[in-house]
């Protein structure tokens, strides 16, 4: 076996491209001509020889190279590949076994939020900063109890947050999650079971009514609106075009053909992630002819500008959130209406009294293709369908406006 003193005074010989000091069981030490020295232990595998560097000498001496050549021949004896074990080892050994939960919580946040878009990750980070980090942020992620993390997210239903506390703790599974696979197998994810601790919390929905006679009372309530051309125009059209509120109050002049009868959203507006944004189809809204005519009167008021609906104080800037939601409870049906609730009425009717196709309806709610396959191959947008369908659907709101018969549920 090789000394220390044997391996402190090798050289390799003038001429040679190497020189190989043998110690014991494959184990030998290789000197370069410039001097520098190396462990290798060699080895068969699969009746091929093979070799293994140990380190460099004196880093590594003689007998911890004699320990590194015996723990991977345990490894071999084991059916493993001792080459392979040590590039796991170092592997693991890069990331520290101290990384605080708020650590691998960034590092997870940033491999996430490009896919986001800017307003998602805003609320991630804030939510990350208010109800995670001060509490398990500079803790070790693998020394937290699932316990640790229940009163993290207690606190947050102390304060009546149910819904934040639920969403906390679903960022919390997704950072364990993202986790895991680089610790050891026995790591478990402490989030398992969690939600079964905290408060029920039923998903909040929108109030709306579905119900013929009483939406027919809003409608008439609706056209007698009033505080004003503007915010009364967004309230008829609300219930007719049953976008989402933040694109009907951001709709453009410049986004409408009304000779066709047509609203195209830039895909920039939609409700989509940063890449569907950047690279997506905008979303084409057929207006039906009372739509049509509604504008038309309302152009002339304010056609000016960039905005179909601006703002009393600035015509720079889109009416406010709060514009038709206040207009609501000052005709009565704040509690029983909400301006988002309208995309549910009008699902729920255009099925129910109106027996229209449910997939021409969800493309023009902007939703999702309901396809095995999603958008990769189903691009339908039911264009021409959805003419007919919302055409069809303002007319029937004009019957229930005027108090006509309306058509009865389906009876099985």
């Amino acid at each position: 076996m090789l000394t220390d003193p044997e391996c402190k005074n090798a050289i390799c010989p003038p001429g040679k491209k190497r020189e190989r000091l043998t110690c014991s069981g494959g184990l030998y030490l290789e000197v370069s001509p410039n001097g520098s020295k190396r462990w290798f232990w060699k080895y068969r595998k699969d009746g091929k020889e093979g070799r293994m560097a140990l380190g460099s000498y004196p880093v590594v001496g003689p007998k911890a190279a004699r320990l590194a050549r015996d723990e991977a021949k345990a490894h071999k004896s084991e059916g493993r590949d001792p080459v392979q074990v040590r590039k796991i080892e170092k592997l693991k050994s890069s990331r520290t076994i101290g990384d605080t939960f708020k650590t691998v919580a960034l590092e997870w946040y940033a491999k996430q939020a490009p896919q986001w878009s800017d307003g998602h990750a805003l609320r991630i980070s804030r939510q990350l900063e208010r109800d995670l980090f001060p509490w398990i942020g500079e803790r070790a992620i693998v020394d937290i109890h699932a316990m640790e993390l229940l009163a993290a997210l207690q606190k947050v239903e102390e304060r009546g947050a149910l819904e934040t506390a639920d969403r906390a703790l679903m960022l919390a599974r997704q950072i364990w999650e993202y986790w895991l696979p680089t610790t050891d197998a026995q790591q478990r994810n402490i989030t398992e079971g969690l939600k079964a601790r905290l408060t029920p919390y039923r998903g909040k929905t929108f109030a709306a009514i579905v119900e013929p006679t009483r939406f027919g009372d809003l409608l008439r309530a609706i056209k007698t609106y009033k505080g004003g051309p503007i915010v009364r125009t967004a309230l008829q059209l609300a219930p007719m075009l049953y976008q989402r509120p933040g694109n009907l109050r951001m709709m453009e002049w410049g986004e409408l053909d009304l000779d066709a009868g047509l609203w195209t959203i830039p895909s920039m507006k939609m409700k989509r992630t940063k890449a569907e944004k950047e690279g997506g189809d905008p979303h084409a809204v057929p207006l039906p002819t009372q739509a049509v005519e509604l504008l038309r009167k309302l152009h002339p008021l304010i056609g000016h500008g960039v905005y179909v609906f601006p703002g009393e104080r600035s015509h720079d800037r889109p009416i406010s959130d709060n514009s038709v939601r206040s207009g609501l409870y000052a005709l009565g049906f704040g509690t029983e209406q909400t301006w988002h609730g309208f995309r549910a009425s009008a699902r729920t009717m255009l099925v129910d009294q109106l027996d229209l196709d449910p997939l021409a309806i969800e493309a023009n709610l902007a939703h999702g293709v309901k396809d095995a396959n999603g958008r990769s191959y189903n691009r339908t947008q039911y264009l021409k369908k959805r003419f007919e369908q919302i055409q069809t659907w303002a007319d029937y709101l004009d019957r229930l406006a005027a108090g006509a018969e309306v058509i009865q549920f389906k009876t099985a």
